[in-house]
């Protein structure tokens, strides 16, 4: 699996950044980035609940191999 930011999404809110500390982190313009995109596999919990708990979905996570960006409405998966 797989995860990224929607940086056009992001609104900087950080809720991700506190859920999965280790793998996101807000930039100077308080905006989050990914820090990897592979994470391991105890840090998955706390991206799921990024991704739960972004107010804008701007936390996309993927599948290996699928779309790079979720659907319309979809705040959590892309297949």
């Amino acid at each position: 699996m797989r995860v990224r930011i929607a940086r056009d999404l992001c609104v900087g809110a950080g809720q991700c950044e506190r859920s999965a500390p280790g793998v996101f982190a807000q930039d100077d313009r308080g905006l989050s980035r990914a820090l990897t995109g592979t994470p391991a596999a105890d840090q998955w919990p706390g991206v799921h609940e990024a991704a739960g708990l972004c107010p804008v979905g701007a936390v996309l996570v993927a599948e290996d191999g699928a779309a790079d960006r979720a659907a319309p409405g979809d705040r959590r998966e892309t297949s």
